[in-house]
């Protein structure tokens, strides 16, 4: 990945700027961090910062916020062009939707998830630099997606082949960290809106009450501090593709108004009573259930079947058991530059990495091989090194509690379904496909 950008990092907590810096090393030309705002304006104009991560709190004890906006101010004051993204306590939600509003880009709850941190750091980059800048900024994926040899990805890919050209919605499911998002900048590189920007949300981490200024954007003055107009992330991604990432974690009443929006292809800005005509691709992803989610009446069924025209389904690493050691020696090498070693994995290693359950699937594996990395001390990587659980690898087998929840699943939605396997692979969010290897794979015979 071709990193861009230079970013701030301002926390009085030692162990944070240690490790945030250590997570965007990789992201950004540089990550440059300070334990007190006392110098921040000076080090935004000597490092050429763009994107400024911001703590509200400083002062021991004290918890108001007014510090964050009192240094927002400053900064906006000196340098309106730099984004500002607020880091905050759960306990500072309130202060940091009253800071947006004062002219901050977005925010990220302390503890943080790191992909969503580098999600919002990189969208914040990506908006404010103009529509060139953007779209190379957002084009770029974090990590190049690898198929593998599995006979059910060699299926996707052949799909992804014949789809991704085309306009049609896509809908991208699977469990978490087995690389939707990856799967998403995949198809929009092979799309024919390649050259325009790839805008990615996750709804997940969109506040409620800015849901409709973040997506649709704003007019100056349409509520208190609203200082400037705002471009929302929908006609930010006009010519180009729109991913928008856990799309099940969307209230039902904010459903109906995306569906609007998608429906007519207009996009009314907060404020202002004409809409502006959008040009997108949209791309969906969730790790849950919509099917069933649309049966309990959480989900509408109309937004379901609007953005589900293809729908594509990424299997658990559990599932890519070939593919496990190509991925963890991919990861090597891009671990091996970055930390500056040459590990190479020893039998051991390699044993206990195709024996693991892997829940967290290939996002888990990439975490565990950089660990790896970072604490071997040799030219090897043995197992220890690996610091895999040896109770879950052992349990990882055909009788371990993972596939033993699995076969009880799928026994229980056969029976509910009567039989019917297409409607118990809908019931399931899998293909009829997939439905089928795994009744082969644990012995289970139709109804």
């Amino acid at each position: 990945m071709k990193r861009k950008g230079n970013i701030l990092v301002v926390d009085d907590n030692r162990n944070i700027l240690i490790s945030v810096k250590m997570l965007l090393s990789n992201i950004f030309d540089s990550v440059v961090t300070l334990s007190s705002p006392a110098g921040m304006l000076n080090s935004i104009g000597e490092n050429h910062i763009d994107v400024v991560l911001l703590d509200m709190n400083f002062a021991a004890g004290i918890n108001s916020g007014n510090e964050g906006f009192y240094w927002l101010r400053e900064i906006k004051g000196r340098y309106p062009d730099v984004a500002v993204v607020l880091f905050t306590a759960y306990a500072d939600i309130e202060l940091a939707v009253r800071a947006i509003k004062e002219g901050a880009c977005n925010f990220v709850e302390k503890p943080w998830n790191n992909a969503k941190l580098v999600d919002v750091l990189r969208n914040a980059y990506a908006l404010r630099h103009g529509p060139k800048e953007g779209k190379k900024a957002s084009n770029a994926p974090e990590e190049e997606m690898y198929w593998g040899k599995t006979a059910v990805m060699e299926r996707l890919k052949s799909t992804v082949d014949k789809v991704a050209v085309t306009d049609a919605n896509i809908l991208i499911t699977g469990e978490n960290g087995t690389g939707k998002d990856l799967l998403a900048r995949e198809i929009h590189r092979l799309s024919l809106r390649s050259d325009r920007k790839l805008v990615c949300v996750d709804l997940g981490a969109v506040a409620e009450t800015l849901f409709e200024s973040e997506l649709f954007g704003h007019v100056k003055g349409a509520f208190t501090d609203a200082r400037a107009e705002r471009t929302g992330y929908i006609e930010e991604a006009d010519g180009g593709t729109l991913f928008l990432d856990e799309i099940g974690n969307l209230p039902l009443h904010q459903q109906s108004k995306l569906l609007n929006v998608l429906q007519r292809r207009y996009v009314t800005k907060v404020g202002s009573s004409s809409g502006v005509h959008v040009d997108i691709r949209l791309i969906c992803a969730t790790n849950r259930n919509l099917y069933e989610m649309v049966a309990e009446g959480v989900f509408r069924e109309d937004l379901f079947y609007r953005i589900n025209t293809i729908h594509l389904q990424l299997p658990p690493l559990r599932e890519r058991h070939e593919d496990i050691i190509p991925l963890s020696e991919r990861f090597l090498d891009e671990f091996a530059v970055k930390y500056g070693k040459r590990p190479a994995l020893s039998g051991s290693a390699a044993k206990s990495l195709c024996s693991y359950s892997w829940r967290g699937n290939i996002r888990e594996l990439r975490h565990t091989i950089e660990k790896a990395v970072i604490v071997s001390s040799g030219n090897i990587i043995d197992r220890n090194d690996l610091q895999i659980d040896e109770m879950a690898a052992a349990s990882a087998g055909p009788s371990g509690t993972l596939e033993d929840m699995e076969r009880k699943t799928i026994c229980e939605a056969l029976q509910k379904s009567g039989g019917n396997l297409s409607l118990t692979a809908q019931r399931l969010g899998i293909s009829r496909q997939t439905l089928y290897n795994k009744m082969r794979r644990y012995s289970i015979e139709s109804l």
